[in-house]
């Protein structure tokens, strides 16, 4: 019953024309569906077209899941403070069938997808500061941008995930504990806020050998919480991680030496990790670890985001 009624919303969008690509989603009833996941579930596979999926204010505590086969969607919340999608999962959970949730199977939302496109809306895990391992966001999906977000958790709140995959987050407000931007994909922050609950460390990239390029903060700003003085900007996930900072505003709970080798020192032979006029407390060239790189005016030139991104540009249409 519940597909039949997902199928004759559909369809009655379709015959509205120009309208079929719009979505509303509200909780209390006012739009076309209740959940975000009931909305992705209409979209068809193989679809062409853009379909703009807009939530009302509300906290939608559910696992979303975009498939892999629904390309070109655009999620857009109506306040990002306060249209949150939420659920609790963390490693470890077992589910109702046996399974037992890891770092990949975790997530409150993932995006399977390419080309897609999120802005002023939350997303958040809420399992809780001790449950270890809880993304709130996970990206597989080639070409995807987030504008004017937050991702809300602990550990591992922002799983870059997909080798080499391209992503894009501009205006995002991103806060955990460790590691809490972690993964293998090309991924681009402007203008980001990245706020630091614990001693632990910012970024755990796994950039693939053959990939150029890993993370690239421009123009961000790295904040912590209250007691908070013993921060990393980042431990290698994968021996070639690749993590670079240009012009970001550092407080003081970034520690001197800057960077960390997850306790293998092979790792510093391998390791890409950049640093571009840091600014603020944190920020201190003289005492940095010696492998990774102070970043001068020539090298900049090659971080441009059509180096970075080939001939994808994030924000057109935007």
């Amino acid at each position: 019953m519940k597909q039949l009624i997902q199928i004759l919303l559909f369809l009655l969008i379709v015959a509205q024309g120009t309208a079929q690509k719009k979505l509303v989603v509200a909780q209390d009833g006012s739009g076309d569906f209740l959940t975000v996941q009931q909305a992705f579930d209409v979209i068809p596979s193989g679809n062409i077209d853009t379909y703009v999926v807009f939530v009302k204010k509300g906290v939608y505590k559910e696992v979303v899941v975009l498939d892999a086969r629904k390309n070109h969607v655009s999620l857009v919340g109506e306040d990002k403070e306060n249209t949150i999608i939420t659920f609790d999962n963390h490693a470890g959970t077992k589910l109702p069938n046996g399974d037992t949730l890891n770092t990949w199977t975790c997530a409150t939302f993932f995006v399977y997808g390419n080309d897609f496109h999120a802005e002023n809306i939350s997303f958040e895990n809420n399992a809780g500061f001790t449950a270890g391992q809880a993304v709130a966001l996970r990206v597989e999906g080639n070409r995807a941008s987030f504008i004017n977000c937050r991702m809300i958790g602990n550990q591992d709140v922002l799983f870059l995930s997909g080798s080499g995959v391209k992503q894009y987050y501009r205006n995002c407000y991103i806060e955990g504990t460790t590691d809490f931007i972690f993964g293998a994909a090309t991924a681009v922050f402007i203008d980001c806020h990245m706020h630091s609950k614990k001693n632990s460390h910012v970024t755990a990239a796994s950039t693939n050998s053959i990939i150029p390029f890993g993370f690239v903060f421009f123009d961000c700003k790295l904040t912590a919480a209250e007691g908070i003085d013993k921060v990393s900007l980042g431990r290698p996930w994968s021996p070639t991680a690749s993590v670079t900072y240009i012009r970001c505003w550092m407080d003081k709970h970034i520690i001197p030496e800057g960077w960390n080798n997850w306790k293998n020192p092979a790792n510093e032979a391998t390791a890409r990790y950049a640093e571009y006029k840091s600014m603020g407390p944190g920020a201190s060239p003289a005492t940095r670890v010696a492998w990774m790189k102070q970043l001068g005016d020539e090298d900049l030139k090659r971080y441009t985001l059509e180096n970075i991104f080939g001939n994808w540009n994030p924000e057109k249409n935007k």
